[in-house]
Formats: C-alpha cells, sequence, structure tokens
C-alpha cells in the first residue's frame, strides 16, 4: 500500500501559531500510511490577481503551493478564525489553487478543514467559510471530517497540542474520513 500525502495549509501566519502547532500534532499522529506534509508560510504568496497569473510569470510562491496541491492526494486546511471568517492568507491560497477556472489543483481535489481558535466553538465559522470557498472553487470537501478546538489561547498556553490527550485522540479520528476517499477512489 502506497503512501497518502495528506499537504496541509495553515492559516495563521504567527510564528507561535496555535493552528500551527494543531498542524504539527496532526503530522505527528499521521498513521504510517499517511504523509501530512505542512506547506512553508502563506505570507509569501502574492494576493491572486489575474495580472500575474500568466503563463511563465505566476510567481514562484503560488507556483510552488500549485505544485504541492496537484501532488498530494488530499488538501487539508488548518484554519484559525479572524473576525468570524477565516484569515486573507488562508482565502489567498484558496484563490489561487482554484485558478485556472475548472482545471485548478483543487478541482476534483479531496478537501477537509479543521483548526482552533479563541471562541468557545473553536473557529467552526471560519472552517464553514473554508469548506464553503473550497467547494466553490471546485474541491471535493469532506464535509464528515470535524475538529474545532476551542479555547486555544488558554488551552494551549503551556501545552502544545500534540501533549493534550483529547485533542490527539480527536486528531486521530480525522484520519479515517480523510484515507477513506484513497480507498474509494483506488476502487474505482
Amino acid at each position: 500500500m502506497s503512501k497518502s500525502t495528506v499537504l496541509t495549509l495553515v492559516g495563521s501566519l504567527r510564528a507561535d501559531s496555535h493552528n500551527k502547532k494543531l498542524a504539527e500534532a496532526i503530522q505527528l499522529n499521521a498513521p504510517e500510511n499517511v504523509d501530512v506534509q505542512i506547506h512553508g508560510s502563506l505570507g509569501s504568496i502574492p494576493f491572486y490577481n489575474e495580472d500575474i497569473d500568466v503563463e511563465g510569470q505566476v510567481p514562484a510562491e503560488a507556483a510552488a503551493l500549485r505544485a504541492a496541491a496537484a501532488d498530494a492526494d488530499t488538501i487539508l486546511l488548518v484554519t484559525p478564525e479572524h473576525n468570524g471568517t477565516m484569515p486573507a492568507s488562508l482565502k489567498n491560497a484558496i484563490d489561487w489553487l482554484s485558478r485556472p477556472f475548472g482545471a485548478g489543483a483543487l478541482s476534483g481535489k479531496p478537501t477537509a478543514v479543521v483548526g482552533t481558535a479563541f471562541g468557545q466553538f473553536g473557529g467552526v465559522w471560519a472552517q464553514d467559510e473554508a469548506r464553503k470557498a473550497a467547494g466553490i472553487a471546485g474541491a471535493k470537501v469532506l464535509e464528515d471530517v470535524k475538529l474545532a478546538v476551542p479555547g486555544s489561547m488558554i488551552r494551549f498556553a503551556e501545552l502544545h497540542p500534540k501533549d493534550d490527550a483529547e485533542v490527539v485522540e480527536q486528531i486521530k479520528g480525522i484520519f479515517e474520513p480523510l484515507t477513506a476517499v484513497q480507498d474509494e477512489e483506488a476502487a474505482a
């Protein structure tokens, strides 16, 4: 059985981001047959603009994101919640991956959304917005993959998510639906 590659995009740009730490915990708890790759900072990717999305002129950071997404079996978006929605960096990544229209790297790609946020609901509004944007961009959104960790500022003030037994247990639960879609596609 070959390894399934999960490209993980973290919406937070902060060096000590709780969502980056959550992505690291996901990577550490991946089953043997899953390779979780955390993409570099989305902050270096210029805002999407059709004027610069021209063959031979696509910014290197955007081209690297598209190549990584094209090579991945699944995309995992890890988002904080900024003012009730996903951060601009994550939305911008979705925009770059949605082009060219109908044939972007997200087109038909199994995509899941998870995250943590300060609020009592763990960023579910941001996650819903990310699922919506990814779906409109052509992704095959995995609606049954859910992980929203509330109270991140307090919960992870002195504890890395990888050391939080409850979070680790929830993380382990996301891999079955993530890998089941690959199994279904392989059987088809």
